[in-house]
């Protein structure tokens, strides 16, 4: 959720992907380069997360690994365009994706999290039935050995 929302400028999300072959040092150049990307089109970052080195889904460009990094930013929509096609050409990047992001209201943040309590909560009692049902259960051992009694017995009939 986004930290300083203003209420004249959509708020976006840019997910992209850094190729491996930089090292951490040299990483730290490339993220300022897509913060400067936004900044030096009008935009105002809000969050910028790194996710760090992550193993992608397929190979891209012959690298398995990159580091993701998500920003989230208010920006006008006329220079969404700009900031699109300077990413493209940016040669380090290998992939990226910039979504329009809604933004949650109190209530509907305070709405969400009750959600999630309550699938916790039935998470936890599920897990604990399940629990509960294994600990009833005879060990087979046991099982076994009362078997073999009842048919020892000669009088089975």
């Amino acid at each position: 959720m986004a930290k300083n929302k203003t209420a004249d400028m959509p708020h976006y999300e840019l997910l992209y992907i850094v190729s491996n072959k930089y090292s951490e040092e040299e990483l730290r150049p490339i993220l300022d380069q897509a913060n400067k990307i936004i900044k030096d089109n009008g935009g105002a970052i809000t969050s910028h997360e790194e996710w760090g080195k992550k193993r992608l889904a397929y190979p891209i460009e012959h690298f398995i690994y990159g580091y993701y990094n998500l920003i989230e930013f208010n920006i006008v929509s006329d220079k969404l365009a700009k900031i699109n096609n300077e990413l493209r050409l940016a040669k380090e990047i290998m992939r990226y994706q910039i979504v329009a992001k809604k933004i949650k209201s109190a209530a509907a943040v305070k709405k969400e999290k009750e959600i999630f309590a309550k699938i916790a909560t039935k998470a936890a009692a599920q897990e604990k039935a399940t629990e509960e049902k294994t600990r009833g259960k005879v060990d087979l051992e046991e099982l076994d050995k009362k078997l073999d009694k009842i048919l020892e017995t000669d009088d089975l009939l």
